[in-house]
């Protein structure tokens, strides 16, 4: 195909990412300086945000066979990318402003691989063809291994880093390998062939009834849903904070987004076994990850089992599949995204500078309220938010994906939605009575004093500012939402 300039128009924010990977390497071959790659970084992040009002305005198009952007890809993309500028002013502060106090080895890369995994992510959510979802998946995931293991001074960042790569693999062979039995029954490899192929047989060959469930264990290994979850509460726990965050947010809104992307072009694949089965995996998700999330004394674990549940909320509004569903799903999407980032926000800068062990045990937040009442603060709205509590920007997520559930009557999935949340207020409510708690004398981490001047601290209150105001008024949010839908 012949390229033109509205071609290129519309891969702007890759372009520009792709750029900025390029700069920041260059950088720091040039001299090493931490602050340096971070406003580099920064900068490349923002500009490629700015590229995406360019990009939507030759929508859609496709650029390749393998890329398709329309404003779906546009509005899951600016969502990465908000995502990693947040993980990245984390990363910043967490890593430590000044040589010679926090992490001691090179922090640099830290950057560039954030980036690269920002970068699979975009091409993830543009992907209209399988070997595209294939490159953008592993674009995402091999520089994630790193992230989870670069604290190698800890033993339990290396382990993580070891398990999330080995099992990584294996669910990207679950994936390839099912990629491989729907070519050989469908003879296409665009989302488009193999949903008019599914069309026409109604998934009733078994090449094609295997090769789609092998490619759902693959994405849902990546979206630790029930029962491809073992790895997530060890990742979590033993990734870098603002990792942990990374993979929490930008890394599971990709993958959600060609999942739904691949389901909704394919029509015929709604219904039947492949419905049950998608709902099997949301009531496990949902059940499993909020029981399990109950018996955690650590936070970066308990945020893990919640996300889990989490992802099982999404689906029921995936299995649904019409009417408000995809409004649903974004909405949440962002929601979700929003008071993650908030929550791992006030572990990472409890945990800065880097000190060898990240403050995530939930006795060190015992009395925070005392010693630092706004971070407490944002916390408890992270709390409130993620348990979907009125007035908070969780309560209207929750809202949309219950009233998608009710227009396609899937009662069963909605009530096992109310019995999960209600497990889940238990446990979110004992981090907040934990908060404020009667300090003891034994206290080994703190927040710096003057956390809320600092880029970390400043981005922080902004994510708490905006979990109240979409609470309060969420009709710019739904004004947004509504340019995501994808046209099927």
């Amino acid at each position: 195909m012949d390229l033109t300039i509205q071609h290129f128009t519309a891969i702007l924010p890759l372009l520009v990412l792709s750029a900025t990977v390029i700069v920041v390497m260059l950088a720091i071959a040039w001299r090493r300086n931490h602050s340096q790659s971070y406003i580099l970084s920064g900068i490349g992040l923002v500009l490629s945000l700015a590229a995406l009002v360019p990009s939507m305005q030759v929508a859609p198009l496709a650029v390749t066979p393998l890329l398709l952007v329309d404003n779906f890809a546009g509005f899951y993309m600016g969502l990465i990318l908000l995502a990693t500028l947040g993980c990245l002013t984390l990363t910043h502060a967490y890593l430590g402003r000044f040589s010679g106090e926090g992490y001691p080895g090179n922090r640099e890369e830290m950057y560039l691989l954030m980036l690269l995994a920002a970068l699979g992510g975009m091409v993830l959510v543009c992907s209209q063809h399988l070997a595209g979802l294939f490159i953008g998946l592993e674009m995402l995931s091999v520089p994630v291994y790193g992230m989870v293991a670069y604290a190698f001074f800890n033993k339990r960042s290396l382990e993580a880093g070891i398990k999330y790569m080995v099992l990584s693999a294996a669910g990207s062979a679950f994936l390839l390998f099912g990629m491989a039995l729907l070519y050989a029954d469908a003879g296409s490899l665009s989302f488009a062939g193999i949903g008019a192929h599914v069309a026409a047989t109604g998934l009733a060959t078994p090449l094609a009834q295997l090769g789609i469930g092998m490619m759902l264990v693959g994405l849902a290994f990546k979206l630790s849903m029930v029962p491809f979850h073992l790895w997530t509460p060890d990742v979590y726990e033993g990734a870098p904070v603002p990792v942990a965050a990374f993979l929490a947010s930008a890394s599971k809104v990709a993958v959600f987004a060609v999942l739904l992307r691949l389901y909704l072009q394919s029509p015929a694949m709604a219904g039947g076994w492949l419905e049950n089965l998608l709902a099997l995996f949301a009531i496990g998700s949902i059940l499993i990850g909020n029981l399990l999330a109950l018996t955690q004394s650590n936070l970066k674990r308990l945020l893990g089992y919640s996300s889990i549940a989490h992802f099982g909320y999404i689906t029921i509004a995936l299995i649904a599949g019409k009417g408000l569903a995809q409004e649903a799903i974004a909405l949440y999407l962002v929601t979700y995204v929003i008071t993650s980032l908030g929550a791992f926000g006030v572990i990472a800068l409890m945990s800065t500078p880097f000190k060898g062990r990240d403050c995530d045990a939930l006795y060190e937040y015992r009395g925070l309220f005392w010693r630092r009442p706004y971070l407490t603060a944002v916390l408890t709205l992270m709390m409130l938010s993620l348990a979907g509590i009125p007035l908070t920007a969780g309560f209207i997520g929750k809202f949309f994906i219950i009233a998608t559930g009710v227009q396609s009557q899937l009662w069963w999935l909605l009530g096992v939605m109310v019995i999960g949340s209600g497990i889940a207020v238990f446990y979110y409510l004992r981090v907040m009575v934990t908060l404020f708690l009667v300090e003891p004398n034994l206290r080994r981490y703190d927040a710096p004093m003057n956390w809320n001047v600092r880029a970390g601290g400043i981005m922080l209150l902004a994510i708490a500012v905006l979990a109240f105001f979409f609470g309060v008024y969420p009709q710019p949010l739904l004004q947004l939402v509504k340019l995501a839908v994808l046209a099927v």
